[in-house]
């Protein structure tokens, strides 16, 4: 069914949980076709770039280990490290290893900002692995967000009352003073210094994101959707002009926020970016369901949990496709006539990240949207079930090298 848009140089796969099994296993069935069918070559997901860059390595049989840290440690540790997808990064490795062209393999990219501590350290191991004239002055820049590593929050909150204290020219000046100017000069392979280059990014999106917070969620919301549209970009410049990219990210990243309530009050998102630089060269693809289970925690940094998913509520975008009777199907908007008029009332729309709270459910999960304005096609599962977190025993003896050893 996804053939239909090939052709498309961005497709942006959504989920409308951070927690349901079948949504990981279709967006990997999509994007394996579109890997070994139609030449895509990149898979950007909402993920850490140091994290990703461990999967990268290990699908792409890269000599160089990013980073020695283990990786998908901080909440929610189920979003990635789960056994969905383990398979697929089995099967991608595979996959690649069948592309003679090292250049045409696959690669997995981490679109978001988290990841400060992780991030500067590996700036810091590339600036002494190769140039170590260079590493006083990387430490001494970094050292200013030094003591905010663990509560990055609280940095954020002093810089706002006191913008002087700020860190914001020091981090920008190792991307600009020491790794473009200085660093482009010498010889480093040239997927070691992206690396590096794109965690400077982070560490400079990260910090300007932690002030942003005491702004408002609306200046916070987008500075983080546009460091993460920026990084695919680059991703894309990086791989060259014919490389083609398969986003994976929440229906929130991935649908036109112009279309929601979230466009109403400010908010941008990839999906809007995608739409504005490539116009109907990027597909933008949501995923629903009605009801089942769902991995998830009732609040940030709380217990993982197996959830029951209430059934939508009335007059909602769940509740018309459960009573189109099908348990599942695909929903082409772009190309089917009338369909795009049928599904452009604003409805509510349901959005469960990696917090469910089923007691609040309409005032904590629910926005108004247009369906056909935010997606160009939709995959429906009525009933569904969650995602299974990786279990620690069967890591165990793992080698390091694996993307989800301990």
């Amino acid at each position: 069914m996804i053939d239909r848009f090939a052709d498309a140089r961005v497709i942006l796969l959504g989920e409308s949980t951070h927690g349901t099994d079948q949504f990981y296993r279709a967006r990997a069935a999509i994007t394996e076709r579109l890997i070994r069918e139609h030449g895509f070559n990149i898979v950007a997901i909402e993920a850490d770039w140091p994290d990703a860059a461990r999967i990268d390595a290990y699908v792409r049989d890269r000599a160089e280990m990013p980073t020695a840290l283990t990786p998908f440690q901080r909440f929610p540790v189920w979003m990635w490290r789960n056994r969905a997808m383990r398979d697929f990064v089995d099967r991608l490795k595979v996959i690649n290893q069948q592309i003679d062209d090292p250049d045409r393999r696959a690669g997995v990219h981490g679109l978001d900002l988290y990841s400060l501590p992780s991030s500067m350290d590996a700036v810091v191991d590339f600036v002494r692995r190769h140039d170590p004239a260079a590493l006083q002055e990387v430490r001494e820049r970094y050292g200013c967000l030094a003591p905010w590593v663990d509560d990055p929050a609280a940095y954020g909150a002093l810089a706002q009352r006191s913008p002087a204290d700020s860190c914001s020219d020091e981090v920008v000046a190792v991307i600009e003073d020491v790794l473009r100017d200085r660093m482009s000069m010498i010889e480093a392979s040239d997927s070691a210094f992206f690396d590096a280059l794109q965690n400077a990014r982070v560490v400079a999106a990260s910090e300007a994101y932690y002030r942003a917070m005491y702004e408002g969620s609306v200046a916070s919301w987008n500075l983080r959707d546009t460091h993460m549209f920026e990084t695919l970009q680059a991703v894309l410049e990086a791989r060259g002009p014919d490389a083609k990219a398969v986003v994976w990210a929440h229906n929130s990243h991935v649908g036109n926020a112009a279309a929601t309530q979230m466009g109403r009050r400010g908010e941008i998102n990839i999906g809007q970016l995608s739409r504005e630089a490539f116009g109907n060269d990027a597909v933008l693809v949501g995923f629903g369901t009605d009801r089942g289970t769902v991995t998830a925690a009732h609040g940030w940094n709380g217990a993982t949990e197996t959830m029951i998913v209430r059934p939508s509520v009335p007059a909602s975008w769940g509740a018309l496709m459960r009573e189109a009777e099908p348990d599942r199907f695909f929903l082409d908007i772009r190309n089917v006539a009338g369909l795009a008029e049928t599904l452009e009332p604003w409805r509510p729309e349901r959005f469960i990240g990696v917090i469910y709270r089923p007691q609040t459910e309409l005032v904590s999960h629910y926005a108004e949207a247009s369906l056909s304005a935010q997606f160009d096609a939709y995959f429906w599962f009525e009933e569904t079930d969650a995602v299974e977190p990786l279990p620690a025993v069967e890591l165990e003896a793992m080698p390091q090298t694996y993307p989800f050893a301990l």
